[in-house]
């Protein structure tokens, strides 16, 4: 398709895109200039009480009420939780996933482009975030996820079909932004700078600047047709997906046992000025990374249209300014209270007398006996003050936001009774909370779809955990188990997940499997830690037995420097039981340790004999003697590596193995380490366990 074809069809498509957006984007300039600006008067009404000389008081409430819904999601953060959904993926993978997702919010600032893009939905309708792809560093090749806000909403023009409430089913999209003639040139040496052609002038006003070049990303997503493959471990996979891993699937003996026709979405975004197609992408998801945030969605003939929080709050709003104004305006043009006296008690400083309502002098004097009294002030009409009562309540109960929620008082009497009210707020005003964790989930979607593709090469990523603490890990690669460094490295390798490959072990691999989203709205962690502590330690002192047996829980919800360490020192008085380690399963980890420390002592007598043959060796002269030595040298070293290969195997399947079976390994570590016996043919294994290299499995010890 030429540039011209491209863009006319680029034109047929936002001219469809903005008719259809209209009205909602001239609400949103309406509600944000009157909630934020305090553009609350209407033109013609001030413009004629400036002629009159008469005030127009703004006294704007609505920031305080658009803040609380604000706030309150900021405080309850949605969180993004990944869940595996077929055999291929992993329960370990998906926390390494939630980690990564962390991650990318964390560096990235995601917590500013939610809730820019919350406070635009509660002020004027609808907000926008977005999702890219950068270079991790200016001196890497590693590509990382991004969450960017949006500012601007009205840069963005969306998919007139969608009916999603999420708009995942948007197929195309627009991001309009204006670029500097120079800034132009130094990112696009040599484009034409001009907008669009002749023929096109009836594109919006917005489009035609003569300082400024507009510069539109346009993203564009279609069907193509893809074959889906069915694998014997029942995994199910696109074919360019199945040639990435087929080499680790051959190996491990999967193979496609059926396919079938089918559809997936590929997803371009082409940047276009009004004169040409200046660069072309392929996006590597099957969502356009655009995130709507809406406020209230109402469907009327056909057409969808977002109400903010300011929408029916504005007439209310409007009357309360009246109103005080009216009591302003009404005090200021009543008469001054005068001083009532005898005739000829103004005599003396009749001066000051003259301005005594203007001017505080320290002291006035006047004539006579009777002192001159003032007039009581009669105040403001109290229909005035009522009826901007009455516009008050009337914005609190349109915006569903009552006085217990602001923190003012109210009429509410018990701490029962404003818990409540605050609740009813929270429930009028929780779509909009509910819509950010919408699209929060959306965003979760578009980041697990894009993860295998743009971390699909071995490398060491930083996970963040749901505490705050962080660790590297590395994804997409095999290593021996004395190369995991991690706690979730070292629980991958003592069998959670394990998959084996030509000897080595494979982990977190985050190109396989399919996950699937949901978001939670709540607490954050640090905040649920903080309710747990003063609640348990309100349960401590009801019942004082309790902080003997769960005293370590309760430190460790506390927020003191050490507390992990007195945790652990005060769950380490605690019985076995309570520690939950049974009696056998202590038995079983002494018997492991006993048979880790005979295995080295074993492995130290090996070494120790290696080097007396290999000083032997170097004094010896006989080629025959030689070869002898040598010969023994390798087999003892070779009986190292097997002692260590038992070792790596009993660590990987001791949780599975009974106590028997690991009763019956000790013994034969303990004969192996104290007799190491002669070469002989090798023998299976007994069920459930390992024996040691070249020695014949001991009678079946009897039960009990």
């Amino acid at each position: 398709m030429s540039d011209k074809d491209t863009l006319a069809e680029a034109l047929e498509h936002f001219k469809l895109s903005e008719e259809a957006e209209s009205e909602n984007r001239k609400a949103w300039i309406d509600d944000v200039r009157f909630a934020r600006l305090g553009e609350q008067w209407p033109d013609g009404v001030k413009r004629q009480r400036e002629i009159d000389g008469r005030p127009c008081l703004t006294i704007n409430r609505m920031p305080a009420m658009l803040r609380q819904v604000v706030n309150d999601a900021r405080q309850n953060k949605p969180a993004i939780k990944v869940h595996p959904v077929d055999s291929g993926a992993k329960r370990e993978t998906a926390e390494i996933l939630n980690g990564l997702i962390r991650n990318i919010e964390y560096t990235s600032n995601a917590d500013v482009a939610y809730d820019t893009a919350l406070d635009h939905a509660v002020t004027g309708g609808f907000g926008y975030f977005r999702i890219d792809v950068d270079y991790a560093c200016d001196d890497e090749f590693d590509l990382d996820i991004k969450i960017c806000r949006i500012a601007n909403p009205l840069t963005v023009y969306g998919d007139e079909n969608s009916t999603a409430a999420d708009s995942s089913d948007w197929n195309k999209a627009f991001i309009t932004e204006l670029y500097t003639e120079r800034e132009f040139e130094k990112r696009w040496k040599g484009a034409e700078k001009s907008n669009w052609e002749s023929s096109y002038r009836d594109l919006p006003d917005g489009w035609r600047d003569n300082e400024l070049v507009r510069v539109a990303e346009w993203w564009t997503r279609e069907e193509v047709p893809a074959k889906l493959l069915k694998l014997s471990d029942g995994m199910v996979l696109y074919v360019n997906e199945y040639m990435r891993i087929k080499d680790i699937l051959d190996a491990q003996g999967i193979t496609v046992v059926g396919e079938r026709d089918t559809k997936t979405n590929k997803v371009k975004q082409k940047i276009i000025s009004g004169a040409e197609v200046l660069e072309e992408n392929e996006w590597a998801g099957k969502y356009i990374p655009i995130v709507p945030v809406y406020g209230d969605e109402v469907m009327v003939e056909g057409k969808r249209h977002w109400i903010s929080l300011t929408r029916w709050a504005k007439d209310p709003q409007q009357m309360f300014n009246y109103w005080r104004t009216a009591s302003t305006e009404l005090v200021a043009l009543a008469p001054k209270a005068p001083y009532l006296g005898p005739k000829g008690a103004f005599n003396t400083d009749a001066n000051k007398w003259a301005t005594a309502n203007n001017v505080s002098y320290p002291y006035i004097e006047y004539d006579g006996g009777v002192m001159p009294q003032r007039q009581p002030f009669a105040g403001p009409p109290a229909g005035a003050l009522q009826e901007a009562l009455n516009a008050s309540d009337d914005m609190k109960s349109t915006m569903g936001i009552y006085d217990a929620a602001l923190g003012a008082r109210s009429n509410e009497t018990s701490g029962r009774a404003i818990l409540q009210r605050q609740r009813e707020s929270d429930t009028a005003t929780f779509n909009y909370i509910d819509n950010l964790s919408r699209a929060i989930r959306h965003a979760g979607r578009v980041m697990v779809d894009l993860i295998p593709k743009v971390y699909n090469a071995p490398r060491i990523i930083r996970v963040i955990h749901e505490d705050g603490s962080n660790e590297s890990v590395p994804i997409n690669q095999p290593f021996t188990p004395d190369q995991a460094k991690s706690p979730q490295a070292q629980a991958y390798e003592a069998g959670k997940t394990q998959e084996t490959v030509d000897g080595l072990t494979r982990i977190y691999d985050v190109t396989t499997g399919k996950y699937d989203v949901t978001c939670e709205a709540g607490p954050s962690f640090s905040t649920k830690r903080e309710e747990a502590a003063a609640q348990m330690m309100e349960l401590g002192r009801m019942f004082p037995p309790m902080m003997q047996v769960a005293g370590d829980l309760l430190v460790k919800n506390l927020d003191w420097p050490g507390a992990d360490d007195i945790a652990d020192r005060l769950k380490a008085m605690l019985p076995p039981q309570l520690q939950g380690q049974s009696p056998q399963v202590m038995q079983m980890r002494q018997q492991m340790q006993q048979m880790d420390q005979m295995a080295r002592q074993a492995v130290s007598q090996l070494n120790q004999q290696i080097a007396q043959l290999q000083q032997q060796l170097q004094q010896e002269k006989s080629h025959d003697a030689q070869a002898m030595l040598k010969a023994d040298i390798d087999r003892k070293k070779l009986e190292i590596d097997e002692y260590n290969a038992v070792t790596n195997r009993m660590k990987v399947t001791a949780p599975a193995m009974t106590p028997q079976d690991i009763q019956l390994l000790v013994v034969q570590t303990v004969r192996q380490a104290l007799e190491p016996p002669a070469h002989q043919e090798e023998q299976q294994p007994p069920p459930g366990g390992f024996f040691m290299p070249g020695e014949q499995p001991p009678p079946a010890m009897p039960q009990g």
